[in-house]
């Protein structure tokens, strides 16, 4: 029985609609095999398929083509080209696995003619023609056709694209590996400019002996012990990203000369970050400066953390080259910040500040946007630390950070405890002291040496240290998320009073998300002459 025209439009429509299924990307292993297992149930010669498209408005083009749309459209030529480009484009892959290179060089070539034609139509903004589309679709099914026909049966098509299928999600899963990592180096790597900053604030620090005097006056300061100020702590080797976080925190006070801030350095870092503090003027704040390395007590036989500093499988995998193996693990947990004694040094604030009584910590990626004197008259109800909580997503509760299956963890913690940040808290040291929050934190290092119960970082131990010992905070004290978060609420920001670029997508860094950027810029002291000189350089 002869078909009719209407049959065959039918028919076109199926075979199109199953090629619609590779165009969207349906590369799972399934969703192509059900692909080829239609196209071949549905397979006819080319010559009786016809070209859908009404040649009564041929003649008729729209002004202006939007191309995302034209592609799209189910009556579209450059839909059907695109649609017939990506079968193509799977017959090449099975004809050169068959060693018909002939086969495979005419796809090929159609498919480069499929594309030009493609590239053009978008860059005119005119809608490709019925003669101009008419010779390469009638080519490619011939081919796909004749391709068909050859010596591709279907269970030998399925096989050839199962084994390409796998080979494609194992070298994308390394892509995915591979990136980030490259974006963990980018966000660890110190941008030229900063490090020529360095380099000119060190070299004044050296050729400038008065300013060692000052530095030294402002030690012995009796402001730094006085408990009727308002004291916070900086604990890192960013000079910029520090002076943004003091810089920020003063301009935003009632009374900033009543403020006190407590920065912790790096050998590295100590000279030009005292350099930069004693050149500039923070509204009458007393800053002090210090070195990590003064911490004569912080050693092997004190802190677990010094202690997988100086061990050798701790160093490997933390420090040493990955393996393929190791490239299947979590990238992340490899990061060796993570070891970092400045990122732990959070868990020791009562002993590098015996006669405070209370104090604001804050990472050195914040910025202050309100007056943060009202965080220390608050009410902790006995609790040690005062923190925000970010439970209000499900994934930042107890399970998401420890291992439940240990039962060291899940004898002692409830799984549904809701996370809280740190990089923005309050700590009562009186309760603290009362507490040994900081023997309870190097219990649970000693009992991760083999990082069977956490993987990564200072908030696990600090979600077990402070268990317990947490009084939430309304969470516009601390918001969250401008490193790697696009869709904040601009209220949610503007009302913060502090924002945390916490990820990878540091504000001082090129990778910074641009809409926020000019929260930190704010603070910035930008036409200070060396920064200009460095950023010109």
């Amino acid at each position: 029985m002869r078909r009719r025209p209407a049959d065959y439009r039918r028919l076109a429509r199926r075979r199109l609609s199953s090629w619609i299924w590779l165009l969207l990307g349906s590369f799972s292993v399934a969703g192509l095999i059900l692909f080829i297992v239609q196209h071949h149930h549905h397979q006819q010669d080319p010559s009786q398929l016809t070209i859908e498209r009404d040649t009564g408005i041929e003649n008729i083009s729209p002004p202006r083509l939007n191309f995302t749309e034209e592609i799209t459209s189910a009556s579209s030529f450059s839909r059907q080209l695109a649609e017939q480009m990506t079968l193509a484009k799977a017959y090449v892959f099975i004809a050169k696995e068959h060693n018909n290179l002939h086969l495979a060089w005419e796809l090929s070539s159609k498919i480069r003619r499929c594309q030009l034609l493609l590239s053009k139509a978008a860059m005119r903004g005119q809608p490709i023609s019925l003669d101009e589309a008419k010779p390469i679709i009638s080519g490619l099914s011939a081919l796909i056709y004749k391709a068909q026909d050859a010596h591709y049966d279907i269970a030998t098509t399925m096989m050839t694209m199962k084994s390409h299928i796998q080979s494609l999600e194992e070298r994308a899963n390394a892509a995915t590996i591979q990136t980030t990592i490259f974006g963990q180096l980018v966000a660890e790597a110190l941008p030229k400019s900063l490090h020529c900053l360095m380099i000119k604030l060190t070299s004044d620090w050296l050729t400038e002996p008065s300013r060692h005097e000052l530095a030294d006056e402002n030690r012995n300061s009796p402001r730094l012990v006085d408990n009727n100020l308002y004291h916070f702590c900086i604990f890192s080797d960013n000079v910029i990203a520090t002076s943004v976080v003091v810089n920020s925190t003063v301009s935003n006070a009632d009374h900033p000369k009543q403020f006190v801030f407590h920065i912790v350095t790096n050998r590295v870092s100590y000279k030009a970050m005292q350099t930069w503090f004693l050149s500039n003027d923070f509204k009458g704040a007393a800053i002090e400066i210090r070195s990590i390395e003064e911490f004569s007590w912080l050693n092997a036989s004190y802190s677990p953390v010094v202690k997988q500093l100086l061990d050798t499988d701790a160093r490997t995998y933390y420090f040493g080259e990955q393996t393929s193996q190791d490239l299947n693990s979590e990238p992340k947990s490899r990061n060796p910040k993570y070891l970092s004694l400045l990122n732990h040094l959070r868990f020791y604030i009562p002993k590098i500040y015996p006669q405070l009584e209370k104090i604001v910590f804050l990472d050195d990626d914040v910025v202050v946007q309100k007056d943060l004197t009202p965080l220390f008259s608050l009410d902790l109800h006995g609790n040690v630390n005062g923190a925000v909580e970010t439970c209000l997503e499900a994934f930042h509760r107890y399970y998401k950070y420890l291992n439940f299956s240990n039962p060291l963890i899940s004898s002692k913690f409830d799984p549904q405890a809701c996370g809280w940040a740190f990089g923005m808290n309050v700590f009562d040291l009186i309760a603290w002291r009362k507490a040994n929050v900081t023997a309870r934190y190097h219990y649970w290092q000693e009992h991760n040496r083999e990082r069977t119960l956490w993987k990564l970082g200072t908030l696990p131990p600090g979600l077990l240290a402070f268990y317990g010992l947490t009084e939430p905070l309304d969470r516009r004290w601390h918001v969250l998320g401008l490193g790697y978060d696009v869709n904040i609420d601009n209220r949610l920001i503007e009302t913060a009073a502090v924002i945390h670029y916490n990820g990878n997508m540091k504000p001082w860094l090129k990778l910074a998300i641009g809409r926020y950027k000019p929260f930190w810029l704010r603070f910035l002291n930008s036409s200070h002459p060396y920064l200009q000189d460095c950023v010109t350089a």
